[in-house]
């Protein structure tokens, strides 16, 4: 266990003893101006999940925005989790406070009864749509509320769930009367303490095997770490009465779970239990586990596979043995799993990569239903992955991240692997051929699946619409057999407006989200038949003068004739002929074409909303911002052997526009988050196009990243000259403007660990540079308390002034 306040007291005493070296102190929080506190404290749109029948509205109402004191809850950082032990649940301050239910034919409302100073999460309709389970944290325990849909009554069910793991805490069996929870072992003993005096030291061994891993963070550290991981992760299944009559009933012995989701027929579970050998070089998802499937009552009633610790899992690859093991909808017991045919090592030439298989009940004769050239894409339909539809119907997705080509076929779980129909076959980086992502919906347990016309022959696409005018949103459909597609909708030339929902078969109710550059976004009900809508939320402006906020989509040509853009945002008070300061907010991104690379990225057509610590409230303060100016890295698997060259080009293309439009005053600063603060440092460091930078939660020395970043799938030894070219860590002699470099001490990126900005100060400061490093208590890798968001505003403010205004007036006298 590591504790935040330990570390804390260390870092100050450190402060202590070189007092007279450098200058530290913890200052307290700092305000910025009031209209950047005014749009912080605004209300935000809320969460809208509809019901599977599509009749009703759940509206849930998100929190405001939490203080520091929310965070200074108890943090136990174990296996890549952050456990509060107080509640046995995650670390997390985010949630719902209100919740309201919504009729679609009648638009009447009715509020959800909660308990006071609701912190709500969790939010699932039933399968039969006549409910709403929610949890609910209340001081030390997390529990479990049930709502009736129809009245908005609501009572607490269960208390003392277990939320430490994925998946979530209770999932309801399909027949909607119960759900599967895990909780708290009852009887459980205090947790373990750690031993005042350490019998022995902490000892890892590897013989002789190759084992690369990413850079994870958040591990187990030690023996005492392994305790309390056990300890809180550990749950209890148990079955819940959905009306809050019966006893929950226990299902099977306890066991750290990833898994554990009803059949569904609801007769049977899916479990994936958590075994030792534990590790300290990768998380929980990489721990030997045994997959099985249980009875209701919790006997085992097959050992699907028992997977082995996956410390050496090929890096740019995946583990072997099943994986993406899921039950098939439509079917009462029927499982579904992705195999690895090449040892799972993407580098390593195969000419089939991946397996599906299908597995009926009693789970004894496994039969496969395809092949992949290429890797299974999981995730999820956005990203790849399975979507089941009516009889049968599957679009399973493979993709070759070296080409970035992916394929999306259609079988029909029935059929010979022969008879299944290709249908998309793109680039993934091609953003203005993206047909789009199919929509879902709940099917009647519970579970996602396609939403099809009533004669099964269309399914519904939901896409972003890019193209080199901006996006435009918009609803296709497309018949499944001749792959013709018609459009059903699209968001209007001046507005940026989406598809949240859509709710029938045959896509005539849809709920969208509508903003345009005067309207923030607010959440509408529209019958595209009949053309009329209704508005559902009433999201008013917080800050009239963002309304008027100029902005527009540039485009340009770097020096070899890449096409980039951006969306160059003026000040509120912009005046029409006025040069006027611009801040570059960056954020590069990897392309193996240059074609692709060109396209258009974003709408003109967003309301200016700032939220978080963002850089848009610079536009209050007279600044223009070049929001996420494209820098592509063209070159594939091998495009960083270029990427300072690129990024330099990228930024000097983007400031030549400006000056030669007359638009920019010829003072330009930069700033970055992430792997945006990384360019930042870089773009100080290659070039003089900059006055001063601002880089928050960076990685900069990639040493400590040896086996891979980013896109980046080569190890440190494999290309050292490209690793240190690219990190700033190496050039911060060549840094000379002024740099401001924040972190979140609590930082749970992988990679981006507080010792890369601590490291990159010292480096920075021992060759004379002006900087400033501010740590933030309690932050992760993004900046969420109150305090913490004004304070980095109100410094980035502070900064670029000092830095970019002051110095354009003094160059100016």
């Amino acid at each position: 266990m590591r504790s935040y306040s330990l570390r804390f007291v260390a870092f100050l005493t450190a402060v202590v003893a070189v007092g007279n070296l450098t200058a530290a102190a913890q200052e307290t929080y700092k305000q910025p101006p009031e209209i950047v506190r005014r749009i912080l404290d605004a209300p935000r749109p809320p969460a809208l999940v509809p019901s599977p029948e599509g009749r009703t509205l759940l509206i849930a109402e998100p929190k405001g925005v939490p203080t520091i004191a929310d965070f200074a809850q108890p943090l136990l950082r174990l296996a890549g989790l952050r456990i509060n032990p107080q509640t046995n649940g995650p670390y997390s301050v985010t949630g719902f406070q209100a919740i309201t239910l919504r009729d679609v034919a009648t638009g009447q409302e009715r509020r959800v009864t909660v308990p006071t100073a609701a912190h709500l999460g969790g939010l699932v309709w039933s399968p039969d749509g006549k409910r709403i389970a929610f949890t609910h944290i209340a001081g030390a325990a997390m529990e479990l509320w049930i709502a009736d849909a129809a009245t908005g009554e609501a009572r607490r069910v269960a208390t003392g769930l277990n939320g430490t793991t994925p998946g979530g805490p209770c999932a309801w069996i399909p027949r909607s009367d119960a759900l599967l929870c895990r909780t708290v072992p009852a009887g459980r003993a205090a947790a373990p303490m750690e031993a005042p005096v350490p019998t022995g030291p902490i000892v890892q061994r590897n013989a002789g095997q190759a084992a690369p891993v990413r850079t994870y963070q958040d591990l187990l550290t030690s023996p005492h770490d392994e305790a309390l991981f056990t300890y809180y992760a550990t749950a209890q299944l148990v079955l819940v009465d959905a009306a809050g009559v019966a006893a929950a009933r226990p299902v099977g012995r306890p066991a750290v779970f990833t898994e554990s989701s009803p059949s569904p027929d609801g007769e049977l579970i899916l479990v994936s239990r958590v075994q030792r050998p534990y590790s300290y070089q990768v998380p929980l998802t990489d721990f030997p586990q045994e997959i099985e499937v249980w009875s209701v009552t919790g006997e085992k009633v097959a050992t699907i596979a028992s997977i082995p610790l996956a410390e050496d899992a090929p890096m740019d690859g995946v583990r072997t043995g099943p994986r993406n093991v899921d039950w098939v909808p439509g079917r009462p017991a029927t499982l579904m799993y992705v195999e690895a045919l090449d040892g799972g090592d993407n580098r390593r030439p195969a000419a089939e990569r991946d397996k599906v298989v299908l597995v009926d009940a009693p789970f004894t004769q496994p039969r496969e239903l395809t092949r992949f050239a290429f890797r299974f894409q999981g995730g999820g339909f956005g990203g790849g992955g399975t979507v089941f539809g009516r009889n049968g119907l599957v679009l399973l997705t493979e993709s070759d991240r070296r080409t970035r080509q992916t394929r999306t076929w259609r079988l029909t779980l029935n059929q010979p692997a022969s008879a299944r129909q290709l249908v998309w076959d793109r680039s993934s980086e091609d953003r203005y051929g993206d047909p789009g992502t199919p929509v879902r919906m709940r099917d009647g347990a519970g579970f996602s699946v396609l939403r099809q016309s009533q004669d099964g022959k269309w399914i519904y696409l939901d896409g972003a619409g890019a193209s080199p005018e901006g996006e435009r949103p918009f609803l296709d459909r497309m018949n499944l057999e001749t792959k013709a597609t018609e459009r059903l909708w699209q968001s209007a030339s001046d507005m940026y407006e989406s598809v949240t929902a859509v709710l029938d078969d045959a896509a005539r109710t849809v709920v969208t989200r509508r903003e345009s550059r005067t309207a923030p976004p607010n959440y509408f009900q529209r019958d595209l038949r009949s053309r009329r809508e209704t508005q559902i939320t009433q999201i008013a402006n917080p800050a009239p003068a963002l309304s008027n906020v100029r902005r527009e989509l540039i485009t340009y040509s770097r020096g070899d004739g890449v096409k980039l853009s951006g969306t160059l945002y003026y000040p509120t008070d912009y005046q029409d002929g006025q040069r006027v300061p611009v801040i570059f907010w960056v954020y590069p991104r990897e392309f193996a074409s240059a074609d692709a690379a060109s396209q258009v990225v974003g709408s003109p057509n967003r309301f200016v909303l700032p939220g978080g610590a963002s850089h848009l409230f610079l536009l209050t303060q007279g600044y223009a911002v070049l929001d996420n100016p494209t820098l592509p890295v063209v070159g594939g698997d091998s495009a960083n052997n270029t990427y300072v060259d690129q990024t330099v080009a990228g930024a000097k293309a983007a400031i030549d526009y400006l000056l030669s439009k007359g638009i920019a005053d010829g003072n330009f600063g930069v700033g970055g988050h992430s792997y945006g603060a990384f360019t930042t440092a870089n773009l100080l460091a290659h070039s003089d196009l900059f006055k001063t930078g601002v880089a928050r939660s960076g990685a900069y020395n990639r040493t400590l990243t040896p086996f891979g970043f980013q896109n980046e799938q080569r190890s440190f030894w494999e290309a050292p000259e490209v690793y240190t070219r690219m990190m700033p860590f190496a050039y911060a002699n060549k840094i000379n403007e002024p740099i401001l470099m924040i972190h979140g001490m609590n930082d749970n990126n992988s990679g981006t660990f507080p010792i890369q900005s601590e490291r990159m100060y010292m480096a920075l400061k021992g060759h004379g540079a002006t900087v400033e490093y501010v740590q933030l208590p309690f932050e992760a890798h993004g900046y969420a308390a109150r305090e913490s968001v004004m304070d980095v505003v109100a410094r980035m403010i502070e900064w670029y002034d000092r830095y970019v205004k002051e110095r354009a007036a003094a160059s100016s006298l």
